[in-house]
């Protein structure tokens, strides 16, 4: 059974200043845009355009996958983090969902709810609800963002899959690490070995787990002194730098 529960103030407020997560104001700003409006087809491949411009982005290719990267942050990121580290369940459902982008801050500046009630799990039966958070957050959004998207702009779903995978592996391998907290940590690991080796595709609205590939051990880099997982697919973010640099972790740096 689930209860309705609201997130505790500092739970909210870290939410709030680690991912940019607020709740919806009557006032849009300019270029806001709801997430479900970016699943017709002529409405994405126009905002596309439009944040190419204010990028300096040379095709909507690389748009797509910059703002994949963005998104799987804005969304992935504070909704598993909740789940794990909170054990409750934010409305990441895609028409709960409102884009915020600024002139002034040429990127998607953050995310809106509509809604922000939590929900808690019955802890006896927490594996049905984390299926459920998973599901509702990539199948029914993240996930048909990345079909519209991987059509409109040209771009492969790989690339925009791995965008997401490495919001997540970060997720789980730095930010929630450093709570220190045991209990957290011990949820942390089952839930993360759970997203990379036994969540079905269906969760991901996929044949298959579109993350699991894209997951190995970090090796020594010579770019920088520390292991690191590299890329299987490149993201352009090369092509909008104002200083034209690879990430540390691309797959071009080692070809």
């Amino acid at each position: 059974m689930k209860k309705q529960s609201l997130l505790e103030q500092d739970e909210w407020d870290y939410l709030k200043q680690h991912f940019g997560l607020c709740e919806h104001a009557k006032t849009s700003r300019l270029y806001s845009v709801s997430a479900l409006d970016l699943l017709d087809e002529e409405i994405c491949s126009d905002y596309l355009d439009r944040l190419s411009l204010i990028l300096g982005s040379p095709s909507k290719m690389i748009t797509a996958s910059q703002f994949l990267k963005r998104y799987a942050f804005l969304t992935a990121a504070p909704l598993l983090y909740a789940m794990t580290v909170y054990n409750r369940d934010l409305d990441f459902s895609i028409e709960n969902c409102s884009l915020e982008l600024s002139l002034d801050l040429p990127k998607l500046e953050h995310i809106s709810l509509f809604h922000v009630d939590a929900v808690m799990p019955d802890t006896t039966i927490r594996h049905v609800w984390r299926d459920a958070v998973i599901q509702a957050l990539f199948a029914e959004n993240i996930g048909r963002l990345i079909q519209v998207m991987s059509k409109v702009a040209n771009v492969s779903k790989l690339i925009l899959w791995e965008n997401v995978a490495v919001r997540v592996f970060s997720l789980y391998e730095k930010r929630i690490d450093e709570t220190g907290n045991q209990e957290v940590l011990t949820r942390a690991q089952a839930d993360f070995q759970y997203l990379i080796h036994h969540a079905s595709g269906a969760l991901f609205g996929e044949k298959q787990n579109p993350i699991s590939r894209f997951y190995n051990k970090p090796t020594l880099s010579s770019v920088i002194n520390s292991p690191i997982r590299v890329r299987k697919t490149c993201c352009f973010y090369y092509d909008i730098a104002s200083v034209k640099e690879y990430c540390s972790n691309c797959p071009k740096l080692r070809s």
